[in-house]
């Protein structure tokens, strides 16, 4: 694999785990539990898509075969999609939301961390920009996780259970192959196995804090969507997401 396409894939997983996450979110718009949080979540939502636009124009760039970052965005089909599995979740209740925004966002706040010496200008910058938001997403979803955990008996009930779904989903975000290796020895990359035990620490501090209990890091795992292989859900999202540019994919805004 050459260090081109090792790149291009490596940004096709970072846009796609954000467009896909973007769009669940989005999907809380004019339905959120108070005024406040409908409009905090739209926010997240536009990060998220915002920083995924970035990613697929670079990634556009460096594959040099005539796309743009809408083509990859509205043009693929599931299998050509990377996101990880825990993104095209359903958005489930308010507690899912916020327990999925949890455990991606201390991950994507380390990561980021983690790339501030990037050896590609371009995704350096791009990470860097993007790190204040993800900061911000974890500080947020943090605090609802305490709330939530800490609250009523129903509340704790609740996101206990949301904590416990979306677990076996989480080990995918540590996920490595032959792309992360090229380009680590490239200094681009970063070895996600170094973050996984401060995303743990991170991850139980607040559980903790939260009176909810840390469910078993060896239970069942899922994994594949790195490779194309996902829920049934991405593909509903996606019908929804790329029905209009497929329908006039010559239209002008």
């Amino acid at each position: 694999m050459t260090k081109q396409e090792a790149l291009f894939t490596y940004l096709l997983r970072l846009a796609d785990d954000r467009l896909i996450l973007g769009h669940r979110l989005s999907e809380w718009c004019g339905h959120g539990p108070v005024l406040e949080e409908d409009i905090a979540l739209a926010n997240m939502a536009l990060d998220n898509i915002g920083h995924a636009t970035s990613l697929l124009t670079y990634a556009a760039e460096v594959e040099d075969k005539g796309r743009n970052e809408d083509q990859l965005a509205f043009f693929r089909d599931v299998r050509e999609y990377t996101n990880i599995k825990l993104v095209e979740l359903p958005k489930g209740d308010f507690g899912f939301t916020i327990a999925r925004q949890f455990l991606f966002s201390t991950f994507a706040m380390l990561h980021y961390e983690a790339l501030k010496d990037c050896a590609d200008p371009q995704l350096k910058g791009m990470t860097a920009k993007a790190l204040k938001e993800y900061r911000y997403h974890h500080r947020h979803s943090k605090q609802w996780i305490i709330r939530l955990g800490d609250g009523t008996k129903e509340s704790h009930e609740r996101i206990q259970k949301s904590i416990n779904d979306l677990w076996m989903y989480t080990n995918e975000l540590f996920f490595m192959n032959e792309v992360d290796e090229v380009l680590i020895s490239e200094k681009i990359a970063v070895n996600l196995e170094k973050l996984r035990s401060d995303w743990q620490k991170l991850v139980e501090e607040t559980l903790k804090e939260a009176t909810l209990e840390i469910p078993d890091y060896k239970q069942y795992m899922q994994q594949g969507g790195r490779n194309g292989i996902h829920t049934e859900h991405l593909g509903y999202l996606l019908g929804e997401m790329q029905q209009l540019p497929r329908m006039y994919p010559e239209a002008q805004w």
